[in-house]
């Protein structure tokens, strides 16, 4: 794994190549010499926080635990009255 560190200005004027680092390992930002922001691949995030790769909707409502969550959300309830033109 390899750790790049950029400049603020540097990455703004080569987002290309932070993006590019990035997939090789962490690629660190810093503001007047200091490290500030870190940019990392979805897959090296992901796999930080524990997260599967959920694509779609139904992947994400089907996951493990959901169906032990309660909901009921309130009703609503709409009236109508004339509109007079």
């Amino acid at each position: 794994m390899t750790t790049t560190t950029l400049s603020s200005r540097e990455f703004n004027q080569d987002v290309g190549r932070a993006k590019q680092a990035a997939q090789q390992g962490p690629v660190f930002i810093t503001d007047h010499g200091k490290r500030a922001h870190v940019l990392l691949s979805i897959a090296e995030y992901q796999r930080l926080i524990g997260a599967r790769d959920l694509q779609s909707l139904t992947d994400a409502l089907a996951a493990p635990g959901l169906s032990d969550i309660e909901f009921e959300p309130a009703r609503l309830t709409l009236s109508s009255q004339a509109t007079e033109f």
